[in-house]
């Protein structure tokens, strides 16, 4: 089954955006290889443009709040497991300490004029090369577990925004129920009479080769299926399609 999600509001859409940076960053970190490497760089600097356009650290640590305020409110809830509940809120406790006490996210970054040098060159096409930045490319030669050494210490600065991201959105997932759903013809609707949801989660077979266009508003919920044609333009389907959806809201 291929998952599929589908942000609701401004909010969690900028969340999945940074999520999916730091996969990709820790994917690439991963390996030895110097363009992989460079890869990473270059995704750091992407995190620290995100985060000098918006105040991301404030929005993470008001979530995290939000969260800690909702899970509180649980606890004199029949049903409510008392021991999971505290160990959540702890963790929520934790994450907010450590990114509260963070100055501005990536600052050590910022701060190295070698560093701040190679971000004005990388952001030109093709101006990372010897001819422009030859110091780059010494470093690039360097030993992998030399440029891996490097990579760790200026990704460090990052990782207590992304523990308190990772756990919204955790926390978020794992509020929606999985349904088992069709969409008749290719598409499927669903009315919601005022509720607001967050995030839509869609799971489809990958041997059915189709995959969704979703939509949702206080009122109704579309999920659409499409395939694609020999040049990938997106084509609707008009066959009945199963799928599972959660609908998350915290």
């Amino acid at each position: 089954m291929i998952l599929y999600e589908y942000p609701c509001n401004e909010r969690v859409r900028s969340l999945l955006r940074v999520e999916h940076l730091f996969d990709r960053l820790f994917f690439f970190a991963k390996g030895d290889d110097a363009h992989y490497h460079h890869i990473t760089i270059a995704t750091l600097f992407d995190l620290l443009d995100i985060c000098d356009r918006t105040d991301l650290r404030g929005a993470v640590l008001q979530d995290l709040e939000r969260q800690r305020t909702a899970l509180s409110a649980l606890r004199q809830h029949p049903g409510v497991e008392p021991r999971m509940l505290d160990t959540m809120l702890a963790e929520i406790q934790t994450a907010s300490s450590e990114l509260g006490a963070q100055g501005r996210i990536g600052q050590e970054l910022r701060d190295n004029e070698w560093l701040a040098s190679l971000r004005g060159r990388v952001s030109v096409p093709g101006g990372s090369s010897q001819v422009d930045m030859p110091s780059y490319f010494s470093w690039q030669l360097k030993p992998a577990e030399a440029r891996t050494k490097d990579l760790r210490r200026w990704i460090m600065p990052f990782m207590s925004l992304y523990k308190g991201l990772a756990l919204i959105l955790r926390l978020l997932r794992d509020s929606g129920d999985v349904i088992d759903a069709v969409a008749r013809q290719g598409a499927y609707q669903e009315m919601l009479g005022g509720k607001l949801f967050q995030l839509l989660r869609v799971w489809v077979d990958a041997a059915l080769n189709v995959f969704p266009e979703m939509s949702a508003n206080k009122y109704v919920i579309w999920v659409r299926f499409a395939s694609q044609d020999s040049e990938l333009k997106p084509q609707p389907v008009t066959t009945d399609i199963p799928f599972k959806l959660a609908r998350c809201n915290v």
